[in-house]
């Protein structure tokens, strides 16, 4: 199962950059001057794990395979785009085919790189953004509305208005001004909101792009998360190797880089967690939604596992590493036998039984 995180913002705050950062590329093109970025550039990027290294040394594994997020660079965003402004619905298209959303905002001070709106803002950046993905929902959801209003006057009248109900509710909503992922929802609602794609319906995260060595960032918002990273700094460790890249950061006091700060928020922003394999073979690990049950799990290795799924031996990680492996834990009792009900958690180590 992959998840694709679509990184946007004004254009000149550092997107770009960092998207190179983040998958040590130089696709994406980072001149001083708006929408030097027009298609989406895409990146796959392997997710840190040192747990699969260790297992991977018990099992004495051939190959090691990490699980992967997509991120894709989305052309800037500037005040208008909702009505066709700069790039307008085409950057708005390529926002609706990701997972969540990563708004990169810009606290950084550097006269040399032009701002769009002439100042340096972050929060005001982030309102012209945040009020874009609004008005882009209001009229998608203004059409839907309509139909539905006219559908309920004929056949299958009922359905239909409660469709209208809910899509009369969701437009008030954005009318304020605030996203529709702030609504609850009923299951049968959530098949409707599904099938409208609207863009604030997406979790979305906070990447404030600050001067290297500052962490004083403005709050945002107080109902999404945020996270500081420098751009730059992220662009001069790509430039290293892993072990001077480990030195340097050592050096400027700096503990994690910011892919292993964008990684963790984007997991918890999408609620995924990795489960893992361990064999001769490979060590690999897989991501998926949080309370995903055994068979469901399996199925993200193979789809026909789903139907064929007979039970799980499962172990928590550092058990394994403890223990040896498979071989011996059988005589520790720390092995679990689980059915088609066990929700699977993060660090699990998993061998599925499948009845072929």
């Amino acid at each position: 199962m992959s998840f694709s995180i679509g990184i946007v913002g004004l254009p000149n705050v550092g997107k770009s950059t960092l998207f190179n950062a983040l998958t040590r590329s130089k696709q994406a093109n980072v001149q001083n001057y708006p929408f030097c970025t027009i298609d989406p550039n895409v990146g796959v990027v392997e997710v840190p794990d040192e747990r699969l290294s260790k297992l991977a040394e018990v099992s004495q594994s051939k190959k090691i395979i990490p699980t992967t997020i997509e991120f894709v660079d989305i052309a800037g965003l500037v005040a208008g785009a909702s009505i066709g402004e700069g790039l307008g619905n085409k950057f708005l298209s390529h926002i609706r085919e990701v997972d969540a959303i990563v708004q990169v905002v810009r606290a950084f001070q550097d006269d040399n790189i032009i701002h769009v709106n002439n100042k340096v803002n972050p929060t005001d950046d982030a309102a012209v953004i945040n009020t874009e993905l609004a008005l882009a929902d209001l009229q998608t959801t203004e059409k839907r509305l309509k139909a539905a209003k006219t559908s309920a006057k004929g056949i299958g009248a009922k359905e239909f208005q409660v469709q209208a109900d809910l899509f009369q509710k969701v437009f008030d909503h954005l009318q304020t001004g605030a996203p529709a992922r702030k609504l609850t929802y009923t299951g049968d609602e959530m098949v409707f909101m599904n099938e409208l794609h609207l863009l604030t319906m997406k979790p979305m995260l906070y990447v404030v792009n600050v001067d290297e060595g500052k962490t004083n960032a403005p709050k945002i918002s107080v109902s999404a998360e945020q996270i500081e990273i420098s751009a730059k700094l992220e662009a001069e460790l790509a430039d290293l190797s892993p072990e001077e890249a480990r030195a340097y950061l050592k050096e400027l006091g700096v503990t994690e880089t910011g892919l292993d700060k964008l990684i963790i928020a984007g997991y918890k922003l999408l609620n995924l967690v990795t489960f893992l394999t361990s064999g001769e073979p490979e060590t690999r690990a897989w991501t998926v939604k949080a309370n995903t049950k055994a068979p469901a799990a399996a199925g993200v290795i193979h789809t026909d596992f789903v139907k064929g799924f007979v039970k799980a031996d499962v172990v928590g990680w550092q058990d394994f590493v403890a223990f040896g492996g498979w071989s011996k834990l059988k005589e520790t009792g720390k092995m679990r036998l689980e059915g088609k009900e066990y929700i699977v958690q993060d660090g699990d180590v998993v061998y599925f039984h499948i009845n072929a």
